[in-house]
């Protein structure tokens, strides 16, 4: 009796694979460079909880971040190579291999978080998500807020309103060049650097500012090693969390929901916390003793972005998509 009931189990095993191999949990390794207080490092532990809640622990995730695992570069290289699932890409990353996307990135492309949401958590973004996951192997799947990112200057450079003040500022930038291209288009000279290098660096002389949203300054602690905030409002920045299209492909449709809705109600936590930051956070920069300029010729920071992605960065933006460019400044 035990042989036979041992030879019918064997026989479902071989019928039913999938069954069976749905009973060993899912594993999404998850990392990122960012630091426990940034709102989108907290979305990953949202992420987590919601879809193994969602699974009934069909699906596990690990978390890892302040990049415990890999550099921002390297993470980027290794969900390509499948070495782990999920990550945050953008925009600015993936134009390496999507030129087009490099316009995402751009200083002033987006004026505001509805227009930014609008087009990338909608049938404009789905395209988008979908052309990336064909062409690169990592398929983002959903548009975070990470804030709107602004000038954050050391004393040595002192107060800046217009783009020819920063002419000889070294301003740090991630190693790609599209984030190359718009330090340029600040009037700056980009200078590239691992985020987790980015305090000492200020710290040093090595950079003389870097920009970010106001929420990862904070977090960062940069307010320590900087004097100025200058609220130029030049990109509306978004991070994708991002999966290996192998991976996505090797689950099922009910797990593939799972995801998608886990990821979205960590978007909502994530886009309403660093929107709320936002409104209250310029204080907290003051009472550390920096200086706001709040009024910045923001005009002609514009102008002069404009003038250098089609001069000194032209070999950036002939690779635009000068329609869905023009679709997008409809949206509001």
């Amino acid at each position: 009796m035990k042989k036979l009931m041992i030879a019918m189990l064997a026989l479902l095993i071989v019928a039913n694979p999938a069954v069976f191999a749905q009973q060993k949990p899912i594993k999404l390794v998850f990392t990122s460079v960012s630091v426990p207080g940034d709102a989108h490092t907290q979305a990953m532990y949202v992420f987590k909880d919601e879809v193994e809640k969602l699974s009934g622990g069909q699906i596990q995730v690990e978390v890892y971040h302040s990049g415990q695992l890999f550099t921002q570069q390297a993470e980027q290289d290794a969900i390509r190579k499948g070495t782990i699932d999920m990550v945050y890409s953008s925009a600015q990353w993936l134009a390496e291999f999507v030129p087009y996307l490099s316009m995402f990135g751009a200083a002033y492309t987006f004026q505001s978080y509805s227009q930014m949401t609008k087009t990338f958590n909608g049938p404009i973004g789905q395209k988008i998500f979908d052309e990336i996951a064909q062409k690169t192997g990592i398929r983002p799947l959903t548009a975070y807020y990470l804030g709107t990112r602004q000038l954050n200057l050391t004393a040595k450079v002192g107060p800046v309103t217009k783009p020819e003040q920063m002419k000889s500022v070294k301003l740090r930038v991630p190693n790609s060049p599209t984030w190359i291209a718009m330090g340029k288009a600040l009037g700056a000279n980009p200078t590239p650097m691992a985020f987790g290098e980015v305090y000492m660096g200020l710290k040093t002389g090595a950079v003389d500012g870097q920009d970010n949203p106001l929420p990862t300054d904070k977090n960062a602690k940069f307010y320590e090693v900087t004097k100025y905030i200058v609220l130029t409002d030049h990109v509306v920045d978004s991070t994708w969390p991002t999966i290996n299209e192998k991976k996505w492909k090797s689950l099922t449709k009910e797990q593939q929901g799972w995801v998608l809705a886990a990821v979205n109600k960590a978007r909502e936590f994530c886009d309403k916390t660093n929107l709320d930051n936002e409104k209250n956070i310029l204080d907290f920069f003051r009472s550390q003793g920096l200086v706001v300029i709040e009024n910045p010729d923001k005009a002609a920071f514009a102008a002069y972005a404009k003038n250098s992605y089609l001069t000194e960065s032209k070999d950036i933006s002939k690779n635009w998509n000068m329609e869905l460019y023009e679709e997008i400044q409809k949206i509001k």
